[in-house]
């Protein structure tokens, strides 16, 4: 179940946005402002984000920026009352995906949501194929023909982030921050230690490989 975070002080709108979305099967976590959402990004792993631009202490631009600038990519729909083309330039570059302009046609955001989880590389089914090989975001599992394997959650999570953009490096920072939360104990060498991990398990998979980018971190290279 794809799990999407609220964002947003209207309670009206936010039980609106919400309802929605459960009726079509989303999981839905909520906040009223940007200091609550990065709360409950570090505590909960969060498929997309949807945001208003207007709410106290932290602002959709500010939320937005600071989750980029921590390197972490989940799909960003900002929500706001103002329409100018200012207002729209200064939300993509804090670096939201999408924009809408209240008030908000409900089957349009759906539409937009899915797009975007699509567009994210994450399988409307919740299963990413890799030649032979299939991941199973519910279930947590790796299928290479008949066999399957039922990996931790960080190892699955780590493998499938790295296979939904092949070639692309991640940092170990972007990783943890995603993966681990920002405010998580650990330290990069436990990104290192997941890979190793992957790595043991999936040493005669003839899909894809782990790549080590020197100085940087990982990316995933299919054969």
């Amino acid at each position: 179940m794809f799990r999407i975070l609220i964002c947003e002080d209207d309670n009206h709108i936010r039980r609106l946005f919400r309802d929605v979305l459960e009726k079509e099967g989303y999981s839905v976590f909520e906040a009223i402002d940007g200091v609550m959402a990065l709360d409950a990004l570090e505590k909960n792993h969060i498929d997309l984000l949807i945001t208003d631009v207007m709410m106290p202490h932290m602002d959709g631009h500010a939320l937005t920026k600071t989750l980029r600038d921590g390197g972490l990519e989940l799909p960003i729909l900002m929500i706001t009352a103002r329409e100018s083309i200012d207002d729209k330039k200064s939300g993509f570059k804090a670096g939201t995906d999408d924009y809408m302009v209240k008030p908000v046609d409900m089957d349009e955001m759906l539409l937009r949501v899915f797009a975007l989880l699509r567009r994210a590389k994450i399988a409307n089914e919740q299963r990413l194929v890799v030649g032979k090989t299939v991941l199973d975001y519910e279930a947590l599992t790796l299928s290479i023909g008949d066999e399957t394997i039922t990996l931790p959650k960080k190892e699955f999570l780590l493998l499938f982030k790295l296979l939904s953009a092949p070639n692309r490096i991640f940092t170990r920072a972007q990783i943890m921050d995603e993966i681990w939360g920002y405010e998580s104990e650990s330290d990069h060498r436990t990104v290192d230690v997941h890979i190793k991990r992957l790595r043991e398990k999936l040493e005669h998979n003839q899909d894809f490989e782990i790549i080590t980018v020197k100085g940087l971190g990982y990316k995933s290279r299919v054969l």
